[in-house]
């Protein structure tokens, strides 16, 4: 009898299989090659870009396609009204795009930058599109004195701080043989320095209810072989970002981080070369890479305590999907 059940059940599986087989054969004839994701409330752009390459920090104004931050379908609700609030790397890419959601959401925003002069004022001209005021603070984010004369400014203008967005970034790719002691430290004194210098000034501003958000990166939870030193330094703020929420909570100022995958903006053609960019997004399973206005609406979510008011210490990847095993 136990061998006759055997028996059953082996040809039950090679029922099962042969049926499976005959659906994947008919799925193979149906399949076309496939395109990009495309779930937004626009269609955006995906690989091949246009092969480019551009010297540091980068140039929103040089790059081709120019990146789509300005969220056309996304509807304030006054979710951040009445707030102020700092960018660092507010000039271009993700950094303008939240500056200028946070002025749709009701929030006056200081702009700090290194020297992208003309990225940084077409920032401030679309906030003041959104009615809101914009300041422009250009400097250097590693400098721990110039950080505290920005926060300082920023309070001063508009008699407040609630929100600090520390997003300042330097990459470049290495191997890492050819990784340098000055490299790695500036690497390092942008992306980690400058986060601590910002937020140890900005928390001494804030009262309860006030936010601080960092943006680290998809290459700080997966690593990446190129950018051993960028990756060290965001898995180091993912860390920052959960330590510091632990120890401001007394203080009712909750931290959280959003970590994005590829991103069109320029710190992209500013590290990698023609050839790459051309493909840059590529290897997601959304085969594009995002662009800033489809990251910005989490850092709406993340400063707002109407939205997240029991929120802190997380980490939110916004890395375009998993792909299976």
């Amino acid at each position: 009898m136990a061998k006759s059940n055997s028996k059953k059940t082996v040809a039950e599986q090679r029922a099962i299989q042969a049926q499976v087989a005959k659906a994947d054969k008919k799925a193979a004839k149906k399949k076309k090659p496939g395109g990009a994701m495309q779930a937004g409330a626009r269609t955006y752009p995906e690989p091949p870009l246009p092969q480019q390459h551009q010297l540091k920090p980068g140039s929103e104004a040089k790059l081709d396609p120019a990146p789509m931050y300005d969220a056309p379908f996304y509807k304030g609700s006054g979710k951040l009204e009445g707030l102020a609030a700092i960018i660092t790397g507010g000039d271009s890419g993700i950094g303008r795009s939240v500056a200028v959601l946070f002025a749709r959401e009701g929030a006056d925003v200081a702009i700090i930058f290194l020297d992208e002069d003309e990225d940084a004022k077409v920032t401030k001209a679309a906030v003041e599109k959104e009615g809101r005021r914009c300041i422009l603070i250009p400097g250097d984010v590693r400098d721990q004195a110039f950080c505290k004369r920005a926060v300082a400014q920023a309070a001063k203008a508009f008699g407040r701080l609630d929100v600090l967005v520390n997003n300042a970034a330097f990459q470049v790719h290495s191997t890492f043989a050819d990784l340098t002691a000055e490299h790695f430290d500036e690497t390092l004194k942008t992306n980690l320095y400058g986060y601590f210098f910002m937020a140890q000034a900005a928390v001494a501003k804030m009262k309860p209810g006030g936010a601080i958000v960092n943006t680290g990166s998809v290459t700080g939870l997966l690593g990446n072989k190129d950018l051993l030193d960028y990756s060290m330094t965001k898995g180091g703020i993912h860390a920052f970002t959960r330590s510091l929420a632990t120890h401001l909570i007394p203080q009712g100022i909750r931290v959280n981080a959003v970590a994005p995958g590829p991103v069109w903006t320029p710190l992209n053609p500013s590290d990698k070369e023609g050839p790459d960019v051309a493909q840059f997004g590529a290897d997601t399973p959304m085969k594009r890479p995002a662009q800033p206005e489809e990251i910005a609406p989490a850092y709406v979510f993340l400063a707002s305590n109407q939205c997240s008011s029991y929120i802190t210490g997380e980490i939110l990847p916004i890395i375009g999907g998993y792909a299976g095993g």
